[in-house]
């Protein structure tokens, strides 16, 4: 077994808008040419890649990774909704550190369409209809309502009908974003946000606006991990390291509590944090940085206590006292995160390990945050998924 995986490679291309993207192929490969470049390694190199995509035919993963060479490698698919990135990095990081294999490859991307993550299939059951049964029970008309929207607009509600919390704690969190976001080159939308102009919109539903969801994007991340003996061999960088990692799908109390919060994730991302943080041998309060799962700013606010960073209940207080951001206790969404940096399903989890890496490199220039040597990174998809990755800087 090898221990403390080392993250020697990362790429990731700017997310755009639907539409105005390279076919999925083109834009995986471009990731993983970047990843490539910066690792500093060829591609005969990779012994194993894992690629991961949501929307399109079968062997996509292969479409791209073709591009960068034919080697014969074993490519593997992986699906699993908004996770699908992270999911893609947590079986490469077990293949280098089982000592299947030296160096991996993982990968991912998304060429979206325009508009709300709905049902695809029309035809067949869907996978998360014991979570819409959830929300359909207790909101009238929710039904009519796009599934993603329905699910975490409810959970934040839920969260507001329970702590007290106001819906321009939200709004808070989307301003913070946007600042994050105005000096990443690689977000969408970049342009400052304040309170006002989110509470000035027309809700979706129950009190989520526009401006709270996250934008559906196109575009893709890589990571090249390999065991340190590899890395010592080729003369590769060895300062940014795995120093624990979670997956953990759903527990009986996402469906028999009823609870609109706990349908969408939030016991998984409890348990895999607490993995973690023991794997690792550190708290919540040695943490310097964090890419969370913020496809919604009702989210992130359930995330944070979550990811243990604040206490149950607390998270609004903890935000307008600015313990979210630089000057606080820790810097979340350093990048903009989903809200303004865009959501390409399958690239998301790697875009977040792009990021991370970058900050504990300290090559984020105006967004660094400083002196970073341990990064958190949490990464959700419904149906479920929750995967929670540690990094330590190293020397």
């Amino acid at each position: 077994m090898v221990n403390h995986v080392a993250v020697v490679g990362v790429g990731m291309t700017p997310f755009v808008k639907p539409g105005t993207s390279d076919a999925y192929p083109d834009m995986g490969a471009a990731a993983g040419r970047m990843a490539l470049k910066d690792a500093g390694i060829d591609f005969s190199k990779i012994q194993q890649a894992y690629v991961g995509w949501v929307y399109g035919d079968s062997t996509a993963g292969q479409a791209a990774v073709y591009n960068l060479g034919l080697t014969g490698i074993p490519v593997v698919n992986v699906n699993n909704n908004c996770s699908t990135g992270s999911t893609a990095l947590f079986l490469a990081r077990q293949a280098v550190e089982s000592g299947a294999v030296e160096c991996a490859l993982a990968l991912g991307f998304e060429q979206m369409a325009p508009g709300a993550l709905d049902v695809v299939f029309h035809d067949r059951p869907s996978p998360l209809q014991k979570f819409l049964d959830i929300a359909n029970a207790k909101f009238e008309g929710a039904e009519k309502i796009p599934m993603a929207i329905r699910l975490f607009g409810g959970a934040g509600y839920e969260y507001q009908k329970k702590y007290g919390a106001r819906t321009e704690t939200f709004a808070k969190v989307r301003e913070k974003a946007a600042r994050h976001a105005a000096t990443n080159e690689r977000a969408l939308f970049r342009k400052p946000i304040t309170v006002a102009d989110v509470m000035a919109e027309k809700p979706i539903f129950l009190n989520i606006t526009r401006l709270q969801c996250c934008p559906p994007t196109c575009g893709a991340a890589a990571a090249i991990l390999c065991s340190p003996k590899f890395a010592r061999e080729n003369g590769l960088r060895t300062d940014v390291v795995i120093r624990g990692q979670s997956m953990v799908t759903d527990f009986s109390s996402s469906f028999t509590e009823g609870s609109m919060i706990k349908a969408v994730g939030s016991d998984m991302t409890r348990a895999a944090a607490n993995q973690v943080y023991h794997q690792a041998g550190v708290s919540p309060g040695d943490v310097d940085v964090v890419e969370l799962h913020d496809c919604f700013a009702t989210n992130e606010v359930i995330t944070y206590e979550g990811l243990g960073l604040c206490g149950t209940g607390e998270a609004e207080k903890w935000i307008w006292d600015g313990q979210n951001t630089y000057g606080g206790q820790v810097v979340t969404n350093p990048s903009g995160g989903l809200l303004s940096k865009g959501h390409p399903l399958g690239a998301t989890g790697l875009a977040q390990c792009f990021e991370l890496v970058q900050q504990l490199r300290d090559n984020c220039g105006a967004r660094q945050v400083a002196n970073a040597k341990i990064a958190l990174q949490h990464n959700l998809g419904l149906g479920g998924a929750a995967v929670v990755t540690l990094y330590q800087k190293q020397g």
